[in-house]
């Protein structure tokens, strides 16, 4: 069951990554909303949180890389958006 989880939160955690390489190629994030992403990533700290609390690494690991990503992208977004027009 771990595996599985593992990789599940490897796919799920591993779809960021485009994002995040579009968005610093392209410069642009103004597609992205900040209401989206702090929903987002107050949900995946909650999940972060959840398995810590049961102990369960494959829901902490995936978690935690997503987080991290969600987080690398809001400071690409917060950076861009901050740049005269």
């Amino acid at each position: 069951m771990t595996f599985l989880g593992l990789v599940a939160g490897a796919l799920t955690a591993g779809c960021w990554f485009p994002q995040l390489m579009r968005s610093w190629r392209t410069r642009s994030t103004g597609d992205l909303s900040w209401v989206y992403i702090a929903a987002l990533g107050a949900g995946i700290l909650l999940w972060l949180l959840y398995g810590v609390i049961l102990g369960d690494i494959a829901i902490i690991a995936t978690n935690g890389v997503t987080l991290l990503a969600l987080l690398t992208l809001a400071g690409i977004k917060a950076r861009f958006d901050a740049r005269p027009a």
